[in-house]
């Protein structure tokens, strides 16, 4: 489930406890679940970043960046139930790497832990040359907090998919995923069916301003626990802004905009889209 607030959140909470440590060990915790896509081979890993200090983390769309020392960077994309923890975790079954880093005076932490319950995450050591072309844009667009008014106009007037599967695409809007989209839209009062390529300047305006509220404002509950309460943040703490959905996963409910209509779930790209039919009326076709 993470998406841009909650891997921002990730990265705000490790940073000050990691940024500018020195590596003394990475290594693989022992775990029977499903097997972790780790490149390298972790032994390969180990050797290539032993002593490296990880100079900056960073968020690149949903992937979580530690830049070394040595040029090299490791790439964590949580996906479903990825989390990156400096405290203690869930539980001890789903711990997928520990990076094990020199003891320092200032930091009472000593590990960072990647610990995911199904195993879809990833985790890759990248050389300068591998960072090119994964955050390159021929594989992600700009960022959805950088995105500006004019970027959307262009991004969204070439293609007819329709608006929220649109969002979706990361090779032209990198950050958003399924949660915000459906709530970015409905703040928007933009139908999640309509082609991109139809909305007016109004209604684009209204989706420029309305990906920051969302995002920022989601960033600074730290990122939404659902019900199935996987997500955490790096204390292992929940998140907040489930409380201050409008749509997501409130089908059946009133709409707490315009208090006439109610919630409908579709599906779109095998994906759940919340929104209310009232609100976010879909234009008569020309």
């Amino acid at each position: 489930m993470p998406e841009l607030p909650e891997v921002e959140t990730m990265v705000r909470g490790i940073r000050p406890h990691i940024e500018g440590r020195r590596i003394r060990e990475v290594r693989v915790p022992p775990c029977r679940c499903r097997p972790l896509l780790i490149e390298p081979r972790p032994k390969t890993i180990a050797r290539r970043v032993a002593g490296a200090t990880v100079d900056r983390i960073w968020r690149r769309a949903k992937r979580v960046v530690l830049s070394l020392s040595t040029g090299d960077a490791f790439a964590v994309e949580p996906r479903m139930t990825g989390l990156m923890l400096v405290d203690e975790a869930p539980d001890d079954s789903h711990l997928r790497l520990e990076w094990v880093f020199e003891p320092s005076p200032q930091h009472e932490v000593n590990s960072l832990w990647f610990w995911d319950r199904r195993g879809l995450g990833t985790i890759r050591l990248l050389t300068p040359e591998e960072q090119a072309v994964v955050f390159g844009p021929d594989r992600l667009g700009t960022d959805a907090l950088e995105m500006t008014e004019t970027e959307w106009r262009e991004v969204l007037s070439s293609t007819r998919t329709a608006i929220k599967v649109a969002l979706l695409n990361q090779k032209r809007v990198a950050g958003i995923g399924n949660l915000y989209a459906s709530e970015i839209l409905h703040l928007s009062r933009i139908s999640p069916e309509v082609p991109a390529q139809e909305l007016s300047r109004k209604q684009i305006s209204r989706l420029a301003n309305a990906v920051p509220a969302i995002l920022n404002e989601a960033i600074r509950y730290e990122g939404s626990t659902l019900g199935d309460g996987t997500y955490r943040n790096a204390l292992n703490e929940t998140g907040g802004y489930q409380n201050a959905h409008m749509v997501y996963a409130r089908e059946g409910e009133l709409c707490p905009t315009c208090r006439r209509g109610t919630i409908v779930r579709i599906v779109q790209a095998q994906r759940s889209t919340f929104f209310c039919r009232v609100c976010q009326r879909k234009p008569r076709s020309k």
